[in-house]
């Protein structure tokens, strides 16, 4: 597989260029607004070519996939593009600024017969893989209720836009809750159907939210309630689900290297639960690699990242209004 990168991006230096190296693809090309900067990125990242042209990259007959790490009001156009051209595509969340643009990606990709995932992490990480298991053999019964815990404080070399610009996307609902709509979606095999919610802007930066919290009730009547910032320090993260035998409770679990512990508790007691300490980046990377040859599905694909873009847009109009607010998935 050989990749351009659309977005000289933060991410993709620290995790994704190694990544789909690992998985035995490479990176070809890179895309960024000033041509300066591609050049400068290519350079120091090994990669052969830098350009500040979307077609100039599209047009490489080299490129075969492309990955969109772009501020959120980009991924549209740009991931249109990529599907014109026919490239495959792994975008970054949330897919796009509405439901409906994003469900018009999923289409033109299925149209185009072009794999389109998108690059929800946590679900690839042994510690998620090994929680999914356990609910999905019964060892805490019939779930009852899920707590997420995401309060993290968002480092100063990723604040920027995500902090003051609702333009571009900006704000912890769609930065932080997407993924934590995809986790939950990911553990409980349904999808929230109605939230509600509160957020505030707490000074850390201007125009957008950076901490959230909101309630979601799921088809089977399960409970969920999620804690979302930008502005704490010390917290540990947590994903907790309670059912009818038991809790299995996780610290740690909810950031780009979720190896914390897990703890299963019944009434035998409580045991650790093991889990594979992997790189989950590259288990997507693989996983991206076999959808494209062999026809299968990647880790996350684009109705995924629908899923979760719907129920952030959600949980925004609650705490907006201050109403219940059922999720809308746009027909996917």
């Amino acid at each position: 597989m050989k990749w351009g990168l659309i977005g000289a991006s933060t991410i993709a230096s620290e995790w994704m260029i190694d990544a789909f190296r690992a998985a035995g693809g490479d990176v070809v090309s890179v895309l960024s607004s000033s041509h300066e900067r591609a050049q400068a990125y290519a350079s120091r990242h090994a990669i052969k070519i830098g350009v500040s042209d979307l077609d100039d990259l599209l047009g490489d007959p080299d490129v075969d996939a492309v990955y969109i790490s772009t501020t959120n009001d980009k991924h549209f156009s740009q991931a249109m593009a990529a599907i014109r051209a026919g490239k495959h595509v792994l975008c970054e969340k949330p897919l796009a600024m509405t439901v409906s643009d994003a469900v018009a990606m999923v289409r033109a990709a299925d149209a185009a017969g072009v794999v389109f995932a998108t690059n929800h992490h946590l679900r690839n990480a042994g510690s998620h893989l090994a929680i999914r298991d356990a609910v999905a053999t019964g060892r805490i019964g019939q779930v009852l209720s899920v707590r997420v815990s995401h309060a993290v404080y968002l480092p100063p070399h990723l604040q920027g836009w995500r902090i003051n610009n609702p333009a571009a996307g900006g704000g912890v609902i769609p930065d932080i809750v997407v993924h934590d709509a995809d986790t939950v979606r990911f553990h409980l095999e349904e999808d929230p159907a109605d939230v509600i919610a509160m957020s505030v802007a707490s000074g850390l930066g201007e125009g957008v939210e950076d901490s959230c919290m909101s309630v979601w009730k799921m088809p089977s009547g399960v409970m969920v309630q999620t804690h979302e910032s930008f502005t704490h320090k010390y917290p540990q993260t947590g994903f907790e689900l309670h059912g009818t035998e038991g809790s299995i409770i996780a610290t740690d679990v909810m950031t780009q290297r979720p190896v914390g512990e897990i703890t299963l508790v019944t009434g035998a007691g409580r045991e650790p639960l093991r889990f594979s300490g992997h790189n989950l980046y590259e288990r997507a990377a693989r996983l991206f690699d076999e959808a494209v040859r062999t026809g299968g599905r990647p880790s996350a694909d684009g109705s995924d990242g629908v899923k979760s873009l719907a129920v952030a847009q959600a949980v925004s109009e609650a705490a907006r209004t201050g109403h219940r607010v059922t999720v809308e998935y746009g027909g996917i």
